[in-house]
């Protein structure tokens, strides 16, 4: 025991990041890569098997709970949250670029792992080959793609209302996922890292550049508009409820505040009247 212990600290100063930011970003590469492996991976059974293996109420939950799991252990997952947070001065604005690097790398990830895992049915399921856009197309089971009723202009509102719908559960420090509902235009995206991560690792294993071009250049969709999304939802959410909260509190703690310098003051006056009676008469 005491070697074992010895070790593990030994292991522990040496592994442990100091640097708040750093540790920061780590947590959510983790948590981005937890969130694709479980939502991505319910819907590779899903779409795999046909539907014989899993349903859309499966894949809701997946997404569902890994996101209210990140979420409750005190992380975001979501590029377009954290920009909002640092619009209003939340958290610092060189903690965005460096959190979604992270992100889409954990997205990258957990692509990777439900790419390893179901490999022999992804080229089972082309019949020797991964496509893109078409009746066997496996790209939708990394990354987002819209239905076949879907214009961009439809899904760029999708994914703003997304954003928009949710955003209000960002600022309370919820959950930030309203996925189930909106499945069926284009899956389960409202997150650029989310997106990002996968497309970019379909593009390298094997389906190629046209993940980026299929659909009329759909990917730049949900990459960008859930930051439009965000900020719209952010100036809804501020001016109908967030300024009232605000200023309320904002009152409140100056309010305690100003009595708090009263009752200081009334005590720096009762100590220099003893100490004037103490002193002795000249």
């Amino acid at each position: 025991m005491g070697k074992q212990k010895a070790l593990m600290d030994k292991l522990v100063r040496t592994f442990q990041i100091r640097h708040m930011l750093l540790r920061q970003a780590l947590a959510e590469c983790l948590g981005t890569l937890i969130l694709v492996m479980f939502g991505c991976g319910a819907v590779a059974q899903l779409v795999l098997s046909g539907g014989s293996h899993g349903m859309v109420l499966i894949v809701n939950f997946a997404f569902c709970f890994t996101a209210t799991l990140g979420i409750g252990e005190g992380g975001h997952l979501n590029p377009a949250v954290t920009f909002t947070l640092c619009l209003l001065g939340r958290e610092p604005l060189r903690t965005f670029p460096v959190l979604f690097l992270f992100r889409t790398l954990g997205a990258f990830l957990g692509s990777w792992i439900i790419f390893g895992m179901y490999f022999d049915a992804l080229w089972d399921n082309g019949k020797g080959t991964l496509i893109v856009v078409g009746e066997n197309a496996t790209t939708g089971i990394f990354a987002t793609y819209p239905s076949k009723h879907l214009t961009l202009v439809n899904g760029f509102f999708d994914q703003l209302y997304g954003l928009i719908s949710c955003i209000s559960w960002v600022h309370d420090g919820q959950d930030t996922h309203d996925q189930g509902s909106r499945a069926f235009n284009s899956g389960y995206a409202v997150n650029p890292a989310r997106d990002l991560g996968p497309c970019i690792f379909t593009a390298l294993a094997g389906w190629g550049s046209e993940v980026f071009t299929a659909y009329f250049y759909w990917f730049f969709v949900p990459i960008f508009a859930p930051f439009i999304g965000a900020v719209v939802g952010m100036m809804v959410y501020q001016l109908m409820l967030g300024y009232h909260v605000e200023g309320k509190a904002r009152e409140k703690r100056e309010e305690e505040e100003k009595e708090e310098q009263e009752e200081m003051l009334k005590l720096s006056s009762l100590s220099t009247k003893e100490s004037s009676s103490l002193m002795p008469p000249c």
